[in-house]
């Protein structure tokens, strides 16, 4: 993929594309959408879990209090109104009347705020929302006021989080369940339904029409505006086998593919009865996350040395991304070709210099223990990444040990704090939108926050004191010498490792309608004809 600059509304958003949409219509389509995504529904609860299978359940059941629209702005979605004081420091927020929880209950301000105050203990983004706040407090069934006790400039973008643990309204009795237990019920207010006795996890998930759902007036427009359900049932069948997978989207047995494997493209390109998409046009990310809490990645000199030992296009090469859309070489945390685009402090990532890892290895220490990358066999982009990656470090002495699993026990087992010896682990690579990477607020893999923090648990007081004044510098010049000293310190702790940027391509059967390029997979709007 050519590098290149995309037009957006603020530096704080990322263009997600905007395409004609259906008419808001809640049409009776007596139809079934058969959908494969990137990875299997495994768990419910999207506080707990940053995967993206998670959030993709979310956005299915639940609805926010804002969406991001296609410019990246947060447009009221769930609330009528919003009136900030003059100073900023006041928010009041009042619900859009007759929304209702699949179960019939009506939504309140006190399912609201109750959501807030949990997603805000485990989300990056929430806990800096929640660090500036003096009170939330319910002023009536529809009625919620957030006031600040410093200035945060980014509250509806905050409200709009969409990504990793992203901000969903769910009823008070199931928000208050502690973040650190799995809620079991997916009892949401969204444009479907979910249906927990149909689910078989490894085979696939069902979601039906929710058919009291009010949808906005407005078109959709990203992930904002009028949420129309026009199939009556969604099945998230599980294929891992790409093969299989495109075999089946061709004969019509599926209608949608998120990611088909990249050497199969072509092949679908070829077929008239096939139309693909870039979802997300401006691209993902692989990302090594690496556990700084064990030797010898809690020595950043070990960390270094893994920049110099990542090759990002023999990374994208080994996953089998087309010339047309890599990025050979991207070092910003925030992505390439967008408006935060940096490379303050950057170095490695292109080729190897095995004499340079292998001094800082032996300065870190690293006394030729096993070193655990998990690699989930289930996702051939993260599986040959993962396998292209080990075999870089075995040649710079590191003792690698590459245990096969899928993508929902790598989800689980990077929870574990234990050794690697005791069931932890070293590193493994997961696959980043730029949704999750956008900026210093929103990208929960670059906090270092010590205390609280997610799996990898990465610590730096100097990257969260930088990362806290950037998001609360109004001037706009001082922004953006703050965002490269933010970069440049990035590159000093490394909490994971950008290992290459690319853009893929999404499938669908010719009679599907209604896709667009949201970043994020999301079915309202699309019907069978």
């Amino acid at each position: 993929m050519a590098r290149r600059s995309l037009a957006v509304c603020t530096a704080l958003s990322i263009s997600v594309a905007a395409f004609a949409a259906p008419a808001l219509s809640q049409a009776p389509a007596q139809s079934t959408l058969r959908i494969v995504l990137i990875n299997d529904l495994a768990s419910l609860d999207p506080v707990q879990s940053t995967a993206a299978f998670v959030r993709n359940h979310g956005f299915m059941v639940y609805d926010q209090l804002f969406g991001l629209d296609s410019r990246g702005v947060p447009r009221p979605q769930m609330v009528e109104t919003h009136v900030a004081s003059r100073d900023g420091m006041e928010h009041r927020f009042t619900l859009r009347e007759g929304l209702a929880f699949h179960d019939g209950a009506p939504v309140r301000a006190a399912d609201a705020v109750a959501s807030i105050r949990r997603w805000a203990q485990r989300d990056v983004v929430g806990r800096a929302l929640a660090s500036a706040t003096a009170a939330m407090e319910v002023v009536d069934d529809r009625t919620f006021v957030i006031r600040l006790s410093r200035p945060f400039a980014l509250v509806t973008e905050a409200l709009a989080r969409p990504t990793a643990s992203a901000l969903f309204v769910m009823p008070e009795r199931i928000a208050a369940t502690p973040p650190t237990t799995a809620i079991t019920d997916a009892t949401g207010s969204g444009p479907f339904i979910f249906r927990a006795s149909e689910w078989q996890a490894g085979n696939r998930a069902v979601y039906v029409r929710n058919p009291n759902y009010r949808p906005r007036a407005e078109e959709p427009d990203g992930l904002a505006g009028g949420k129309v359900a026009k199939v009556d049932r969604i099945e998230w069948v599980s294929m891992p086998d790409g093969a299989t997978a495109a075999a089946a989207l061709q004969t019509g047995e599926i209608d949608f593919i998120e990611q088909p494997s990249p050497d199969l493209v072509p092949v679908l390109e070829r077929n008239r009865n096939i139309r693909l998409i870039a979802l997300n046009p401006v691209g993902f990310m692989v990302w090594l996350r690496i556990n700084h809490l064990h030797p010898p990645f809690n020595d950043p000199r070990a960390r270094e040395a893994l920049l110099y030992l990542v090759n990002q296009q023999e990374v994208l090469q080994a996953i089998g991304v087309r010339p047309s859309e890599q990025v050979p070489y991207c070092p910003a945390y925030f992505m390439c070709g967008t408006p935060l685009e940096s490379s303050a402090g950057a170095k490695g990532l292109r080729e190897a210099d095995i004499p340079r890892a292998r001094a800082l290895l032996q300065a870190a220490g690293y006394d030729g223990r096993r070193i655990v990358f998990m690699n989930a066999t289930d996702s051939p982009i993260n599986n040959a990444a993962t396998l292209t990656m080990a075999q870089a470090f075995a040649k710079a002495g590191l003792n690698m040990d590459v245990p096969s699993m899928d993508w929902a026990t790598v989800t689980q087992r990077r929870n574990r704090r234990e050794p690697p010896e005791q069931g932890g682990w070293n590193m493994f690579v997961t696959v980043a939108n730029v949704l999750d990477g956008q900026n210093p607020l929103t990208n929960l893999y670059l906090a270092s926050p010590c205390d609280g923090g997610i799996t990898g648990w990465p610590c730096d007081e100097e990257l969260e004191r930088l990362r806290r004044a950037w998001w609360e510098e109004s001037d706009p010049a001082r922004r953006q010498e703050l965002l490269h000293r933010v970069h440049a310190r990035a590159y000093e702790v490394i909490p994971y490792i950008n290992a290459g940027q690319f853009r893929t391509l999404a499938a669908y059967r010719a009679n599907i309608h209604g896709i667009r390029q949201t970043t994020i997979p999301v079915f309202w709007g699309v019907e069978k004809r």
